[in-house]
């Protein structure tokens, strides 16, 4: 009964995989190959999260996610991870779903993990954001990424098209609000990859039609796309790196990012070797090592002061700094 129960859950909270297509998103469709891509990024995403819905606990799921194939498996994590934030914000839940997924094998997965809670968070009412979990200082900001992704993919007009940014942003309610729209813009930058079709040149394109100050943080999004979904060759990277300009550091930081997560988790494929090596002329086990070297000395809980970074960004900024002193791109 239980069982059927949790089937019946996924059914109903599951979105419908016509969802994911790139006809129904109304995105540019480069070539058939990348068309494929991304779709089986979609279809992936929603797998995981409907394992995570019929799942008895988080860690039930694990071995299912883990027959995921290398190159999509951690979209499934990510999926997943909504799907456990989703039913931590339900009435009478115990809240305790996404820290028990990230107890397991999640934990390698942890940076799609933060971004699969801010899919959730899109969804969700805001009188039950206080359900999301975040308990991480420095990688909560990843749940803002993720909620930025999540309204650019499925409302791209208004977010995308319409430029629509949110500067009183109210999440979390201890963080600067400046910085929240900065990190909803990051996400934004990783869907423009998506709504774009990987065509490196137009996407650059539609982030150079943002006002300025946007910039920096789309760029280091779609940077981060490029590295970790793919579905760009050698020459198309090159010439997204040289559109990049003065928003380079942006792009490798951003690409230092998908690597780490791809190697923290097992998931290093041949797409991220090619975006390290064009982007940061290094493999992505060095551009992890990279970031984790970057490292601030101390991430406080507590709110930083005012007009004072949060530590996230300041370890966004160690890394880029650090790859532009190494030369930045590879030969």
């Amino acid at each position: 009964m239980a069982s059927g129960l949790r089937a019946l859950r996924r059914r109903i909270f599951t979105p419908n995989v016509s969802a994911t297509r790139m006809e129904t998103r109304g995105f540019h469709v480069k070539n058939a190959s990348s068309k494929d891509l991304l779709e089986t990024v979609g279809r992936t995403f929603l797998t995981g999260y409907g394992y995570a819905m019929e799942a008895h606990s988080p860690t039930d799921a694990e071995d299912r996610l883990e027959q995921i194939p290398v190159q999509f498996r951690g979209f499934a994590y990510e999926g997943a991870a909504m799907g456990c934030t989703m039913l931590d914000a339900m009435p009478g839940s115990s809240g305790r779903r996404f820290t028990g997924f990230l107890a397991g094998r999640g934990a390698q997965h942890v940076y799609m993990a933060y971004i699969g809670a801010g899919w959730a968070m899109a969804r969700l009412p805001t009188f039950r954001w206080s359900k999301v979990q975040a308990p991480d200082p420095l990688l909560r900001w990843l749940v803002l990424d993720g909620y930025g992704f999540h309204q650019a993919y499925f409302h791209t007009d208004k977010y995308v098209r319409g430029q629509f940014s949110d500067p009183d942003f109210g999440w979390p309610a201890d963080g600067p609000r400046q910085y929240a729209s900065r990190a909803i813009d990051q996400g934004i930058g990783r869907a423009m990859w998506f709504v774009g079709g990987t065509d490196a040149e137009l996407v650059g394109s539609m982030i150079g039609k943002f006002p300025q100050a946007r910039r920096a943080d789309l760029y280091g999004g779609a940077g981060l796309a490029a590295c970790y979904a793919g579905g760009a060759d050698e020459a198309e990277l090159r010439g997204f790196w040289e559109r990049a300009g003065d928003y380079r550091a942006d792009v490798a930081q951003g690409c230092a990012f998908a690597a780490t997560a791809r190697v923290h988790a097992g998931l290093v494929v041949p797409h991220t070797k090619v975006a390290t090596q064009v982007f940061l002329g290094m493999t992505p086990e060095q551009a992890a090592k990279v970031c984790e070297n970057a490292l601030p000395e101390q991430v406080l809980a507590g709110p930083p002061e005012s007009g004072e970074l949060p530590a996230y960004e300041v370890w966004r900024q160690r890394i880029a700094a650090e790859l532009m002193s190494q030369g930045g791109a590879g030969g």
